[in-house]
Protein backbone atom coordinates (compact mmCIF):
# COMPACT_ATOMS: atom_id res chain seq x y z
CA UNK A 1 0.00 0.00 0.00
CA UNK A 2 1.53 3.29 -1.07
CA UNK A 3 1.71 5.72 1.84
CA UNK A 4 1.81 9.48 1.83
CA UNK A 5 5.38 10.82 1.70
CA UNK A 6 4.66 13.15 4.65
CA UNK A 7 3.64 10.18 6.80
CA UNK A 8 6.74 8.23 5.77
CA UNK A 9 8.90 11.26 6.63
CA UNK A 10 7.29 11.45 10.08
CA UNK A 11 7.85 7.72 10.58
CA UNK A 12 11.51 8.10 9.62
CA UNK A 13 11.85 10.96 12.11
CA UNK A 14 10.35 8.70 14.77
CA UNK A 15 12.79 5.96 13.76
CA UNK A 16 15.66 8.44 14.12
CA UNK A 17 14.51 9.23 17.67
CA UNK A 18 13.92 5.61 18.65
CA UNK A 19 17.30 4.43 17.36
CA UNK A 20 19.00 7.17 19.35
CA UNK A 21 17.02 6.16 22.43
CA UNK A 22 18.02 2.50 22.02
CA UNK A 23 21.69 3.43 22.08
CA UNK A 24 21.42 6.08 24.78
CA UNK A 25 19.48 3.85 27.16
CA UNK A 26 21.88 0.95 26.49
CA UNK A 27 24.98 3.01 27.22
CA UNK A 28 23.32 4.44 30.33
CA UNK A 29 22.48 0.90 31.41
CA UNK A 30 26.14 -0.09 31.18
CA UNK A 31 27.36 3.08 32.93
CA UNK A 32 24.84 2.81 35.76
CA UNK A 33 25.66 -0.85 36.26
CA UNK A 34 29.36 0.02 36.45
CA UNK A 35 28.64 2.80 38.97
CA UNK A 36 26.70 0.39 41.20
CA UNK A 37 23.17 1.60 40.42
CA UNK A 38 22.16 -1.96 39.62
CA UNK A 39 18.39 -1.58 39.92
CA UNK A 40 18.23 1.59 37.84
CA UNK A 41 20.61 0.00 35.33
CA UNK A 42 18.17 -2.89 34.91
CA UNK A 43 15.37 -0.40 34.19
CA UNK A 44 17.54 1.39 31.59
CA UNK A 45 18.21 -1.97 29.90
CA UNK A 46 14.48 -2.68 29.76
CA UNK A 47 13.85 0.78 28.28
CA UNK A 48 16.49 0.22 25.60
CA UNK A 49 14.84 -3.03 24.56
CA UNK A 50 11.39 -1.38 24.56
CA UNK A 51 12.72 1.39 22.31
CA UNK A 52 14.09 -1.30 19.99
CA UNK A 53 10.59 -2.78 19.75
CA UNK A 54 9.25 0.70 18.94
CA UNK A 55 11.83 1.04 16.16
CA UNK A 56 10.81 -2.35 14.77
CA UNK A 57 7.13 -1.36 14.65
CA UNK A 58 8.07 1.84 12.84
CA UNK A 59 10.23 -0.04 10.31
CA UNK A 60 7.38 -2.47 9.65
CA UNK A 61 4.96 0.41 9.06
CA UNK A 62 7.35 2.24 6.71
CA UNK A 63 7.85 -0.92 4.67
CA UNK A 64 4.09 -1.56 4.57
CA UNK A 65 3.61 1.97 3.21
CA UNK A 66 6.24 1.19 0.53
CA UNK A 67 8.72 3.62 2.02
CA UNK A 68 12.38 3.19 2.85
CA UNK A 69 13.31 3.04 6.53
CA UNK A 70 16.42 5.08 7.30
CA UNK A 71 18.43 3.02 9.77
CA UNK A 72 21.68 4.82 8.98
CA UNK A 73 20.95 8.05 10.79
CA UNK A 74 20.72 8.64 14.51
CA UNK A 75 21.23 11.84 16.43
CA UNK A 76 23.90 12.67 18.94
CA UNK A 77 23.41 10.83 22.19
CA UNK A 78 22.98 12.72 25.44
CA UNK A 79 25.21 10.84 27.85
CA UNK A 80 25.17 11.66 31.54
CA UNK A 81 28.35 11.75 33.60
CA UNK A 82 26.51 10.96 36.85
CA UNK A 83 23.15 9.48 37.79
CA UNK A 84 21.29 12.81 37.80
CA UNK A 85 22.66 13.74 34.37
CA UNK A 86 21.67 10.30 33.06
CA UNK A 87 18.09 10.78 34.22
CA UNK A 88 17.94 14.34 32.87
CA UNK A 89 19.40 13.29 29.51
CA UNK A 90 16.86 10.49 29.16
CA UNK A 91 14.06 12.86 30.13
CA UNK A 92 15.13 15.39 27.48
CA UNK A 93 15.03 12.65 24.84
CA UNK A 94 11.56 11.58 25.92
CA UNK A 95 10.31 15.18 25.75
CA UNK A 96 11.67 15.43 22.20
CA UNK A 97 9.90 12.21 21.23
CA UNK A 98 6.56 13.28 22.70
CA UNK A 99 6.71 16.63 20.88
CA UNK A 100 7.49 14.89 17.59
CA UNK A 101 4.85 12.17 18.01
CA UNK A 102 2.10 14.67 18.82
CA UNK A 103 2.88 16.55 15.60
CA UNK A 104 3.05 13.27 13.67
CA UNK A 105 -0.29 12.16 15.05
CA UNK A 106 -1.90 15.40 13.85
CA UNK A 107 -0.41 15.03 10.36
CA UNK A 108 -1.62 11.43 10.10
CA UNK A 109 -5.09 12.50 11.20
CA UNK A 110 -5.18 15.31 8.60
CA UNK A 111 -4.08 12.89 5.87
CA UNK A 112 -6.52 10.17 6.90
CA UNK A 113 -3.87 7.59 7.86
CA UNK A 114 -5.56 6.39 11.02
CA UNK A 115 -3.48 3.23 11.39
CA UNK A 116 -0.23 5.21 11.54
CA UNK A 117 -1.95 7.71 13.85
CA UNK A 118 -2.77 4.79 16.14
CA UNK A 119 0.89 3.72 16.08
CA UNK A 120 1.89 7.22 17.17
CA UNK A 121 -0.76 7.07 19.91
CA UNK A 122 0.81 3.84 21.20
CA UNK A 123 4.28 5.37 21.11
CA UNK A 124 3.03 8.47 22.93
CA UNK A 125 1.50 6.37 25.68
CA UNK A 126 4.78 4.52 26.23
CA UNK A 127 6.90 7.68 26.13
CA UNK A 128 4.60 9.43 28.60
CA UNK A 129 5.10 6.46 30.93
CA UNK A 130 8.86 6.87 30.57
CA UNK A 131 8.55 10.59 31.35
CA UNK A 132 6.54 9.85 34.49
CA UNK A 133 9.16 7.37 35.69
CA UNK A 134 12.07 9.72 34.97
CA UNK A 135 10.40 12.74 36.58
CA UNK A 136 9.67 10.63 39.65
CA UNK A 137 13.28 9.43 39.85
CA UNK A 138 14.66 12.97 39.52
CA UNK A 139 12.26 14.18 42.21
CA UNK A 140 13.27 11.34 44.49
CA UNK A 141 16.97 11.94 43.90
CA UNK A 142 16.50 15.65 44.69
CA UNK A 143 14.44 14.90 47.80
CA UNK A 144 16.70 12.32 49.42
CA UNK A 145 20.08 13.18 47.90
CA UNK A 146 22.45 11.21 45.69
CA UNK A 147 23.92 9.06 48.49
CA UNK A 148 20.57 7.71 49.68
CA UNK A 149 19.33 7.38 46.10
CA UNK A 150 22.41 5.30 45.33
CA UNK A 151 21.66 3.03 48.29
CA UNK A 152 18.11 2.50 47.06
CA UNK A 153 19.37 1.50 43.62
CA UNK A 154 22.26 -0.73 44.64
CA UNK A 155 21.83 -4.48 44.51
CA UNK A 156 22.22 -6.49 47.67
CA UNK A 157 25.13 -8.92 47.82
CA UNK A 158 22.94 -11.91 46.90
CA UNK A 159 21.56 -10.07 43.84
CA UNK A 160 24.95 -9.44 42.22
CA UNK A 161 25.86 -11.74 39.33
Amino acid sequence: MKGDIKVIERLNEALFLELGAVNQYWLHYRLLDDWGYTKLAKKEREESIEEMHHADKIVQRIIFLEGHPNLQSIGALRIGQNVKEVLEADLAGEYDAVKSYKKSREICDQLGDYVTKELFDELLKDEEGHIDFLETQIGLLNAIGPERYGQLNAASANEVD
